[in-house]
């Protein structure tokens, strides 16, 4: 057996969590959230600019989340985590781009109406 023991409370990751974040985490992002649904409830803006804000409202709870809830940040015990999201990013991105394009593609060759229902419906 070995004769050091490692405290696991001591371990640098565990150090980061704190009641605090996660609280605040929560309540940020329920109210980003919250902000978002009102806006696509109430018709506040019109339609095109209701998809850009609400982008950019996940996009800034999505940094909220990795910031407080994930802890990435520069610091020497998290610098790999945030390496791998930064990595990982464009490839998710064109992976999620990639199957909208095929699946677009794919409803354009399988859903072929015949001509007396495209006459019907375009009346």
């Amino acid at each position: 057996m070995s004769a050091s023991h490692h405290d696991p409370l001591s371990h640098p990751e565990v150090q980061l969590a704190s009641g605090r974040g996660y609280v605040a985490n929560f309540l940020v992002t329920t109210l980003l959230m919250g902000f978002g649904l009102w806006l696509s409830v109430t018709h506040a803006v019109a339609p095109l600019t209701l998809v850009a804000v609400t982008s950019g409202i996940a996009a800034v709870a999505v940094g909220v989340q990795a910031y407080l809830l994930l802890h990435m940040n520069l610091s020497e015990a998290q610098i790999w985590h945030t390496v791998a999201m930064i990595l990982f990013l464009p490839l998710f991105v064109v992976t999620i781009g990639l199957t909208a394009w095929m699946f677009h593609g794919l409803y354009a060759r399988t859903m072929i109406m015949s001509p007396h229902i495209g006459a019907f419906l375009h009346r």
